[in-house]
């Protein structure tokens, strides 16, 4: 496929993840930033073994090992007295069960991890889609600059508003979950009185939820408050917030959490949104992946992990049909419309899940959470996280 050429639309996690995937097949690829400089937003993610297995791949296992930090279990608690409602270990755990680590690291930290691995050459920030014409053997790219490009393959990798997506569907509106979201960064020494072990913890409670976990090889501590609210405007994931604000949604919650508020000095807010699952991805030579495709609520932790599944996925199915695109993406299609389609819904009804008011159903909840037969139990969860996204089954795509 020496004379197959790839464009990738979209300088994020997965955009990069696809690109790497696409250059280990040795074709050509060039990814297409519109933004001038590459920054990630100041907030932790999570990578699953599903996800962690392909970035091991493609070489990032000893940087992972440095810069992320493989929690030892995923806790979760009630919101007033911090009564553990289930505690899965991961460390180890995971590496047992699926091969792979869990690991917690920075966005940018793994978006700066996988650009160090990216030929410059690769690299075209600074360019903003305005169009793309399907042509027989390959599709035209037009940007805002007036540069014009080429390509056998267009792949969208451009986020929640992607513009490659509304350049070829109707696709509709975003969808407000009816719950914002406060994020913040705190250095690992000004929680240290606290005594948090390297847990992902989540603390469920009355319409609200709050997550922490530590980043950056343990020198910053990560939170996430997730709070209903009925309006949102903003789309922002650089919208400033107001600690005083975050304090008062978590009055009465357990003193910890309180005290996590109180040593940050910057918080951001934004709205939490996603879309409606799509009937396809492709048209033409043009494709989608990540979140222009799959936009999904967080609480899955799995945004980052489809999106770096789906370019393992999309390069193996390349892989396997050679220079018959249309059969390429039809195979890619039918590997990941489904999974992502699953884990958008899990992840949506998890906000539910989490924010349920004290009472019967809570009850019920936290009496099945005992019992460790939850989806968030590992046993349940080997659908996901011990997926292999790189590995084509001829049979599955017949």
């Amino acid at each position: 496929m020496s004379e197959f050429r790839v464009a990738v639309v979209g300088g994020g996690i997965g955009g990069i993840a696809a690109a790497l995937s696409l250059l280990q097949m040795g074709v050509e690829v060039t990814v297409y930033e519109q933004a001038h400089e590459l920054r990630e937003i100041g907030a932790g993610v999570q990578i699953s073994p599903n996800a962690s297995r392909i970035l091991h791949g493609l070489g990032l296992g000893d940087a992972l090992a440095q810069f992320g930090v493989r929690p030892l279990a995923w806790h979760q608690r009630r919101w007033d007295d911090a009564r553990t409602l289930l505690r899965t270990p991961l460390a180890g755990a995971m590496e047992q069960a699926f091969g792979f680590p869990h690991y917690q690291i920075h966005r940018a930290d793994l978006l700066r991890l996988l650009l160090e691995h990216l030929p410059p050459r690769a690299m075209m920030p600074g360019r903003q889609l305005v169009g793309l014409h399907n042509a027989n053997d390959f599709v035209e790219l037009e940007f805002a600059n007036g540069e014009r490009a080429t390509a056998s393959l267009v792949v969208g990798a451009d986020g929640i508003h992607s513009r490659v997506r509304s350049l070829l569907f109707d696709t509709g509106e975003t969808r407000f979950a009816g719950c914002v979201c406060y994020r913040g960064l705190v250095p690992a020494a000004a929680v240290a009185h606290l005594d948090i072990p390297v847990e992902a913890q989540i603390w469920m409670g009355p319409g609200k939820h709050f997550v922490h976990y530590y980043v950056r090889g343990g020198q910053l501590f990560n939170f996430v408050a997730v709070i209903d609210r009925y309006e949102w405007i903003p789309e922002s994931w650089t919208e400033k917030g107001d600690k005083h604000d975050a304090l008062a949604a978590f009055a009465g919650w357990h003193p910890q959490i309180r005290q996590i508020l109180n040593a940050v000095e910057d918080t951001f807010v934004w709205g939490l949104f996603d879309r409606a699952p799509m009937q396809r991805w492709s048209a033409g030579r043009v494709t989608l992946l990540g979140d222009a495709c799959h936009a999904m609520l967080p609480f899955m932790a799995q945004g980052a992990a489809q999106a770096i599944e789906d370019g393992a996925a999309l390069a193996a199915c390349l892989r396997h049909a050679g220079a018959d695109i249309a059969s390429a993406l039809n195979h890619y299609e039918r590997l990941r419309l489904q999974r992502t389609a699953k884990v958008q819904q899990l992840a949506a009804a998890n906000k539910i899940r989490f924010h349920l008011d004290d009472g019967t159903v809570q009850l019920a909840r936290d009496a099945e959470m005992a019992q460790n037969t939850t989806d968030f139990s590992l046993r349940n969860v080997a659908w996901l996280y011990g997926h292999d996204a790189g590995r084509i089954d001829v049979e599955s795509v017949a």
